[in-house]
């Protein structure tokens, strides 16, 4: 699904783009020939990097307007900003509840009350945000992980609403379990609650996709530049489940 329809000379916003899947889409973005600027706690490998932590509504502002005094445009945005988290409601702290929260929900929702003015303004513009299997389906013990992200695929679908009129473009990709940083943690985590070997817990994991292994960030990557480029104009508000088949089960 790789595409480089529509992407040279764009500028591009990629917010948790210095790791996994936010990383794998800063570098197409940047093969592609986009302007690509990359928000993170962390220092990002590529693109125009501005620490950020989206957590912080002051933050956020502060580094859109920056990109613009740069740009005076942003073009596509991706918000793969995301934290997981293993665990039922009884085992889940206020202060877990509170940084989940802050991070999947409300960092996605401060990132698109600054940029979505600037795309309404300029009569264009593509948003991909990072949904997630559990947009569809639940699953044990995710549940504040799980509320974000179906909170992001209710989010997706008004923004599409709201913003076609201005020509602006909203969708989500909704990964299943992708082979990034964020699962070492939440398997830990089930290791130290059940006894369960590290080694066979990956097995599991991967032995409960029909595709019979986990997803890689490049492959989320792809799919996001599906979404961001010029091939599909007419798809807005979009769900879109790249999840090795797990959801059709």
């Amino acid at each position: 699904m790789e595409t480089t329809s529509g992407f040279k000379n764009k500028v591009a916003l990629v917010v948790g783009g210095a790791s996994g899947m936010g990383e794998a889409a800063v570098r197409l973005l940047a093969r592609a020939g986009c302007r690509t600027h990359v928000f993170d706690v962390k220092p990002a490998a590529e693109g125009l990097f501005q620490t950020c932590d989206v957590r912080d509504y002051g933050q956020v502002q502060r580094c859109v307007q920056k990109v613009v005094d740069q740009e005076s445009r942003i073009d596509l945005l991706f918000v793969a900003a995301g934290v997981h988290l293993f665990a039922n409601i009884e085992d889940t702290s206020i202060e877990e509840f509170e940084r989940v929260l802050s991070i999947n929900l409300k960092g996605t929702f401060y990132v698109l009350k600054e940029v979505l003015p600037i795309m309404r303004k300029q009569c264009s513009g593509n948003v991909v945000l990072m949904g997630s299997d559990q947009v569809f389906i639940g699953k044990g013990c995710s549940t504040v992980y799980g509320l974000t992200k179906a909170a992001i695929g209710q989010l997706t679908k008004s923004s599409a609403i709201d913003y076609a009129q201005y020509n602006v473009r909203v969708n989500c990709i909704c990964p299943g379990t992708i082979d990034t940083p964020m699962v070492g943690p939440s398997v830990e985590r089930f290791h130290q609650m059940s006894g369960t070997p590290v080694k066979e817990i990956h097995a599991m994991l991967r032995k409960a996709q029909p595709i019979q292994r986990l997803g890689t960030p490049e492959e989320i990557g792809k799919a996001v530049m599906f979404l961001l480029s010029d091939d599909c104009p007419f798809m807005t508000g979009a769900l879109v489940c790249a999840d090795g088949g797990y959801t059709c089960q």
